[in-house]
């Protein structure tokens, strides 16, 4: 299991540098912050840097200030606490407690419990209740793309992990097969992440720092505000909303 970990942590770096390297996000964010500070009218010292940089982690990583719709925000919260409850739990006990002779405490274990719970939680909400293509369209919930790839994996990973858990628990012949459903899933979620989402969590901070900067050094100042009326333009007697 400790060989297997590592694995999944090695795969996740080089699927992360292959999506970084073949969809030049790199390149690109470092071309856009050239071009911010390029633009921008107003220095920004270093202290004003760190303070923007302390504003990021605490509202558009930790808290996920840039989704607007709160069920939307609670249930990625959900999800994300839940996944890193569930991986760092996952490794303290296959690094600290690796065998039976060496139980893991009761504690670790609830956590590992309770972060699969979280992510089932958060993850089976957004996807039969929140998704836009399901909430707002009418599209079947079973329908899957391959956007969908990262979290189908997480949710196979988590669910399959607490039947495995639980069957265990009361000696049920059947545990072996939902542990090796579970150890499939985990691996199919780290393992592609050149093709998932996965990725996308460490792009997202940068973003998200990125866009603070531009408003501090005025960079974004000749942008249009957004406009919170809708417009009304006349046409022949007609008049139509541009919504």
């Amino acid at each position: 299991m400790q060989t297997y970990v590592v694995t999944m942590f090695v795969l996740v770096v080089a699927g992360t540098l292959y999506d970084v390297l073949h969809k030049r996000s790199a390149r690109y964010f470092f071309e856009n912050w050239r071009k911010t500070k390029a633009k921008g009218s107003e220095p920004v010292g270093g202290g004003k840097m760190v303070s923007i940089a302390v504003q990021t982690v605490a509202v558009d990583v930790l808290t996920s200030g840039e989704f607007c719709n709160p069920r939307r925000r609670i249930a990625h919260l959900l999800t994300m606490y839940g996944f890193l409850a569930f991986v760092i739990s996952t490794a303290v006990m296959v690094f600290q407690y690796p065998t039976p002779a060496m139980p893991a405490p009761v504690l670790v274990a609830q956590l590992w419990h309770v972060g699969a719970l979280m992510i089932c939680v958060g993850g089976y909400w957004f996807w039969f209740f929140i998704r836009v293509d399901v909430a707002a369209e009418g599209s079947s919930p079973f329908r899957i793309i391959r956007a969908d790839l990262f979290v189908v994996m997480l949710l196979a990973s988590a669910t399959f992990g607490l039947v495995w858990s639980y069957l265990q628990s009361v000696g049920n012949s059947w545990a072996w097969l939902f542990f090796t459903l579970h150890i499939i899933g985990t691996t199919l979620l780290f393992g592609s992440v050149p093709w998932s989402k996965f990725a996308h969590m460490f792009f997202k901070p940068a973003a998200a720092f990125e866009k603070r900067v531009a408003e501090a050094n005025g960079s974004r100042s000749n942008l249009p505000a957004p406009s919170d009326k809708p417009e009304i333009f006349g046409t022949t007697g007609q008049q139509t909303r541009n919504y």
